[in-house]
């Protein structure tokens, strides 16, 4: 890998080195000797996009020298555009281990996001297998057809937490972890994309409004499960405070 130096990252990313590292310190919201969770940025790619530089979270981690004597290694991934926890393993054994955790479903995650819609129910689980698309620049997600044989599973348990304006504020649970799984079942099965899903639904300019509220796992197989949560981002938390009744996004 070409390392990338904290002042080329954040030129790339238009920040001052000083300020920039002053925003990942913020971002770090656990450390052990295992794992990493950060409050990744809605705009900030997980991984470098082939056949050239470009600054992604590991980069910016490892430049960062957080006691970090390798790249750490993504547990699973975000979406650029999607918000909040994001697991990463510090080193090989801690990588085996998240795998491991991932492959059992042990690892617990929520969500949050505002729909363009309500739900015609409160809750619910949508059991509904999706297809990889290939396309340049990247890939589309699908629901699968009957003579698809590439399917893959995807289950996503969810409730309505508020309306407001004809817009749904709803948490995800989703036992599977497909590429963009969330926002599909949203569109495609819900029937209401999430607000901001230039893919599958319409561009605003706020962006996507899709966090990944928290994670909870055992990194250490003889301790209890830790759970992380992730402050919702000053924009979205402006939409969500407007809803009747709702959790705190702190």
């Amino acid at each position: 890998m070409n390392q990338l130096t904290m002042t080329e990252i954040a030129d790339m990313l238009r920040y001052e080195p000083d300020t920039l590292n002053d925003l990942v310190q913020d971002w770090v919201l656990h450390r052990d000797g295992l794992v990493l969770v950060v409050n990744k940025p809605a705009g900030l790619p997980v991984h470098s996009v082939a056949g050239g530089k470009s600054a992604d979270l590991s980069q910016l981690l490892f430049a960062w020298q957080y006691g970090l004597k390798q790249p750490p290694m993504l547990a699973h991934r975000l979406d650029r555009d999607t918000s909040g926890c994001l697991i990463l393993a510090r080193h090989r054994q801690a990588m085996i281990r998240m795998t491991d955790l991932f492959a059992s479903r042990q690892v617990e995650k929520v969500y949050w996001a505002v729909l363009d819609g309500v739900p015609e129910t409160e809750s619910g689980t949508i059991d509904a297998p999706l297809v990889d698309l290939k396309r340049p620049g990247g890939v589309t997600v699908r629901l699968a057809r009957l003579e698809d044989t590439d399917a893959l599973a995807a289950v996503t348990d969810w409730r309505v937490l508020g309306v407001h304006d004809r817009r749904t504020w709803i948490e995800f649970r989703p036992q599977t972890g497909r590429s963009h799984q969330l926002r599909v079942h949203a569109a495609s099965v819900l029937g209401y994309p999430i607000v901001g899903d230039r893919l599958y639904g319409r561009h605003e300019a706020a962006g996507l409004h899709l966090h990944a509220r928290s994670v909870t796992f055992s990194p250490r197989g003889n301790k209890p499960p830790l759970t992380v949560n992730a402050p919702v981002p000053e924009g979205l938390a402006e939409v969500l405070s407007k809803f009747p009744q709702r959790p705190s996004p702190e």
